[in-house]
């Protein structure tokens, strides 16, 4: 199943903050691409987050993929995970059914 993640930040931190984490977090990340459960990466820059697509067999696998990261550990961010499924909305233009 598929899921969109997109972080959100604690409020009042800094840069400084997110500083000591930044290796440990993306070291995760790779790990977690490469084990096949984070198939996108994206960065949204209006406000400095990150967007992820996750491949997970359900949404607990995908949230504990998401708790593995080391800044959600530190309790600087966490993430709304939305599951994703494919539009069927084009069958009403093929299909007897309005």
């Amino acid at each position: 199943m598929k899921f969109l993640a997109l972080e959100v930040e604690a409020p009042g931190l800094t840069a400084a903050d997110f500083a000591p984490h930044s290796r440990d977090e993306a070291a995760r990340v790779w790990e977690l691409v490469k084990a096949g459960l984070i198939r996108e990466t994206y960065f949204n820059p209006d406000d400095h987050t990150a967007v992820l697509i996750l491949e997970a067999a359900d949404r607990a696998e995908a949230q504990q993929a998401l708790d593995s990261l080391p800044m959600v550990q530190a309790g600087l961010i966490r993430f709304d995970l939305v599951p994703l499924a494919p539009y069927t909305g084009f069958e009403r233009l093929f299909g007897d059914t309005p």
